[in-house]
């Protein structure tokens, strides 16, 4: 049992009140997908944490001065158990994306063994993803050129690379942490084109889109990884970055004159 937030649980220079509040937040973490989810009684809490119920009660007031609960006739509610309860019961499930990936080992275009530090004809692990919508369209191609030198330094990767030609349902984790990895400790830059096109959505995929080339380099600012992504049927973008996640990019489907 975790100790009491009035004997200790906490730092001793943190008011009672405080400490109770802090620990009731976890309880509100409980119960948020809860539709309903109330806190105990005053009394209930006052004999938990072995302090007053004026003590409770100005814990009480601080968690709704954040907006986290709401104290009424029936008690002291979760205001994100309130907002699951106010939720429809059959709200639409968006459709699954048709997500594929599978990794080749081929011969690069010359431009790009170029910038990989790559001599003409050498081949190095390409890793493809492509993802579908509902009907089949074509919603992002992504595809990931990695440096033969990385490749032969890092031993996940040569495992790949000294594989069979033909392997099915292939086990691609241990390469997609190697990558988020490599950006954790890295840098990546990211150069965006958008052509705009007033084609119907039919044709968008010949006539516009948006392509986004990603480069990863590690800590010494050698390149790592070149990946292009064509998005061929979007008209506009919102693009994010920040320390968690490698990049986020959102758009929406071009639309008809």
């Amino acid at each position: 049992m975790p100790p009491s937030p009035s004997r200790g649980g906490g730092p001793a220079a943190m008011p009672k009140y405080l400490r109770i509040a802090a620990a009731l937040r976890h309880e509100l973490d409980r119960i948020a997908h809860v539709p309903g989810g109330r806190l105990p009684s005053e009394r209930s809490l006052a004999a938990r944490y072995q302090v007053n119920r004026q003590t409770v009660r100005a814990a009480l007031r601080h968690l709704r001065e954040d907006g986290l609960v709401v104290t009424g006739r029936r008690g002291t509610r979760s205001v994100a158990a309130d907002a699951a309860a106010a939720a429809p019961l059959s709200a639409p499930v968006p459709a699954p994306l048709l997500a594929q990936s599978w990794l080749t080992l081929v011969s690069v275009p010359p431009s790009l063994a170029a910038l990989l530090g790559m001599s003409g004809g050498e081949r190095t692990l390409v890793l493809h993803r492509r993802e579908r919508g509902p009907a089949g369209e074509a919603l992002r191609h992504a595809v990931t050129y990695l440096s033969a030198g990385a490749v032969a330094r890092s031993p996940e990767l040569v495992s790949y690379r000294d594989r069979p030609a033909v392997v099915r349902d292939e086990d691609l984790e241990p390469l997609h942490h190697w990558l988020d990895r490599a950006a954790g400790d890295g840098r990546v830059a990211e150069t965006l084109t958008m052509t705009r096109t007033t084609h119907p959505p039919a044709a968008a995929s010949q006539a516009g889109g948006l392509t986004v080339r990603r480069t990863l380099h590690d800590a010494s600012g050698r390149l790592l990884a070149v990946t292009d992504l064509a998005f061929p049927t979007w008209d506009r973008l919102t693009f994010h970055r920040d320390p968690e996640r490698p990049y986020s990019v959102k758009g929406s489907e071009t639309q008809g004159p």
